[in-house]
């Protein structure tokens, strides 16, 4: 029997500063998937976070279960009547079999290990029950300020990212996903950003916190310094916005067979 790895907790750390500091999912995405889903009593949302995707599925389904295996991700999360919220890792979620619409990942996939996240979904989706797994990568601003973006991204940060980056870069798409799949319109997230909201964002990447471990400094701070005289008034928002890489599939009517 294959032994799920350890947990890799790239995000307690900065858990406040990433409920803060993270864009939001538009609510046409969640309004999909429930299009989508064979009904609406459950929804489980793995590797929540602070429950961002929670809240925005519970408001299409009757109860959501969101699990992280932080702790201290958890608890920066709001509190909903009707989201549970639960530590625990992809491979157990703790639900029964056949007992949930829609299973979600959100910018989480990548560090999960994917054949026994894909397992528990399939046990406990209900027949013809959904799964959608999508992740975000570079947003866009401005060229100059891209341009600066992307050169902190690879360069000054690129070799802390750690393993399953890759997979957000490839949108997904060298993910494997063993359901057959769903067509989706496309999706985007938008935000109006001052610079120093940019800044938080970047900071809850997780190659930075492990350049502050390894290095012992900000990066971020000579970054924004770069940027100042590209973004005009620095307390004026910008518009900032970040494709989405969704992929939704279905689990068989049959069930896998054994």
């Amino acid at each position: 029997m294959s032994r799920v790895p350890p947990f890799l907790d790239h995000f307690s750390a900065v858990a406040p500063a990433y409920a803060r500091a993270r864009p939001a999912y538009p609510p046409a995405l969640y309004a999909a998937l429930a299009t989508l889903a064979p009904g609406h009593a459950l929804a489980w949302d793995c590797g929540t976070g602070n429950g961002q995707a929670a809240h925005g599925l519970v408001a299409h389904f009757d109860a959501v279960l969101a699990t992280d295996p932080s702790a201290q991700q958890l608890a920066a999360a709001p509190p909903h009547a009707r989201i549970t919220f639960r530590v625990g890792r992809e491979a157990a979620s703790g639900l029964a079999p056949g007992s949930v619409d829609l299973v979600t990942a959100a910018q989480a996939a990548h560090w999960f290990d994917v054949d026994a996240f894909y397992a528990e979904a399939r046990r406990v989706l209900r027949p013809g029950g959904v799964i959608a797994v999508w992740c975000y990568n570079l947003c866009r601003i401005a060229p100059p300020i891209d341009e600066r973006l992307g050169t902190f991204y690879t360069a000054t940060v690129g070799p802390f990212w750690p393993p399953g980056r890759e997979h957000v870069e490839a949108a997904y798409h060298t993910l494997p996903f063993p359901f057959p799949e769903l067509s989706l319109p496309p999706f985007a997230m938008e935000q109006r950003w001052t610079l120093a909201d940019l800044g938080a964002y970047v900071r809850t990447w997780s190659a930075v916190t492990r350049f502050i471990t390894a290095r012992g400094f900000d990066p971020v701070t000579a970054l924004l310094e770069e940027i100042t005289p590209l973004w005009g008034s620095v307390a004026e928002p910008r518009r900032v916005t970040w494709l989405l890489a969704v992929r939704a599939g279905r689990r068989e009517a049959a069930g896998p067979r054994p």
